[in-house]
């Protein structure tokens, strides 16, 4: 099974070399086919130029160019249209998330379910340096979709997931511009019936850069996805569900 690995980048120049050497040099020593598709969100650093070199040394690099919109939603929705894998993960260019981590989704996944998830938050999983108001508020967004959706799953904005294609093709159309996507997707591969287990990942704060997450901007867009994805779970009566 073919593994891509969606990376939205947005002036990553910094920080992304060392995500991609990482990366590749884990995927190739577990001998997974795979393609590393990063998404390069109209940097205005020179990110571009730093991949472009890198796919002298890392042969499964593919890079696109997202010339807008833009913002990280449209980023991964760019990969996300253009992936060639069997499956595709959704990766962060500044390191936050682990490449052992992905193997273990990998071969979770080729246990037969449509998605695996992580959580940071349950036995297991570890974050390192994360920012208190940032935990503050992800706990209590993450409780309210707990409650709201009736799941145990307690990491829905954890944007490190993995999905077989036909999942990703069963939850589109996408709506989401912005980091909402992250609760888009896995929501709505919950709601219209797509098979998921949760393991545990670690998450690292960046040492690169600025992250690109505004929480004062994003609050509305967050519970508006929320609402959405309620009135399809409540309403639409099974119309979007997993064709068995």
């Amino acid at each position: 099974m073919k593994l891509s690995v969606v990376i939205p980048a947005y002036n990553e120049a910094e920080g992304i070399v060392e995500t991609l050497d990482n990366l590749y040099a884990h995927l190739l020593k577990a001998g997974i086919h795979h393609e590393i598709f990063v998404v390069n969100d109209n940097s205005k650093d020179n990110t571009l130029a730093v991949l472009e070199n890198l796919q002298k040394t890392i042969p499964t690099l593919v890079v696109y160019t997202n010339n807008g919109p833009n913002g990280f939603g449209y980023a991964v929705r760019a990969g996300l249209e253009r992936f060639s894998g069997d499956c595709v993960a959704v990766m962060m260019a500044d390191l936050s998330d682990s490449a052992e981590d992905l193997i273990l989704f990998y071969n979770k996944l080729l246990e037969g379910y449509d998605c695996v998830f992580g959580t940071r938050w349950s036995k297991g999983g570890k974050v390192y340096d994360y920012p208190k108001h940032k935990l503050w508020l992800n706990r209590l967004f993450n409780n309210i979709v707990r409650l709201l959706f009736g799941i145990k799953y307690n990491d829905i904005t954890n944007a490190f997931k993995l999905y077989k294609r036909e999942t990703i093709i069963g939850v589109q159309p996408f709506l989401s511009p912005h980091f909402n996507l992250t609760v888009e997707i896995p929501l709505k591969a919950i709601i219209r019936g797509y098979t998921y287990t949760v393991i545990p990942n670690s998450w690292t704060n960046r040492k690169h850069g600025v992250s690109n997450l505004k929480i004062k901007e994003m609050g509305s867009r967050y519970f508006f996805i929320l609402l959405y994805c309620l009135i399809e779970k409540f309403f639409s009566r099974g119309d979007f569900n997993k064709k068995w």
